[in-house]
């Protein structure tokens, strides 16, 4: 079965029977891609597919009622960002560990993980982005890795689009600077 674009997706969610082919092809299109972005925000390959599963769940009971008002790769990634970041609060909160702390310990995690396949380079460079703030490393994962535009970061994140520019601009000088002490 050829791939579906958005548009047949989202009509074919609206007509009964057809619901569950339209999630499919929308999980078909777009798994991999949220996977990756869940990733990046929450390190750990078995917590990305924990919160991969729960941004799902929400996608599939939400979808009926989506209204275009947003593209649906938009609103996919609102919905993937916001439960990545509900999941780090809650880890966060169960550790009862200061952020710095689960930021070491996402760093530790990412060299054991056997699902890290880069080399040491990119290894530097994901616990660099790691020290960032939380925001600053959604921005500079976003705009550096999946290629997002400002204006659709925007309408995910809530956010100006000066301020994601401020935000990125930020993320990579600290990560130069960071880069640079080794």
């Amino acid at each position: 079965m050829p791939e579906w674009d958005d548009r047949e997706i989202i009509k074919a969610v609206k007509i009964p029977g057809q619901e569950e082919i339209a999630f499919n092809q929308l999980v078909k299109k777009y798994q991999e891609r949220l996977y990756w972005h869940v990733r990046k925000i929450v390190i750990s390959h078995d917590d990305a597919d924990d919160v991969l599963q729960n941004t799902m769940v929400k996608i599939w009971k939400s979808l009926p009622d989506f209204r275009s008002e947003s593209g649906l790769y938009t609103w996919l990634y609102r919905i993937a960002t916001n439960e990545s970041l509900s999941f780090l609060k809650v880890k966060k909160k169960k550790s009862f560990a200061p952020w710095v702390d689960v930021e070491q310990k996402m760093s530790d995690n990412l060299e054991a993980d056997p699902w890290f396949n880069g080399d040491e380079i990119q290894l530097k460079l994901q616990q660099a982005i790691l020290k960032l703030p939380e925001k600053q490393r959604i921005v500079f994962n976003m705009k550096y890795y999946d290629e997002v535009k400002y204006e659709e970061m925007s309408e995910i994140l809530g956010t100006s689009v000066g301020a994601l520019k401020a935000s990125y601009h930020h993320a990579v000088k600290k990560i130069e600077s960071m880069l640079g002490e080794d």
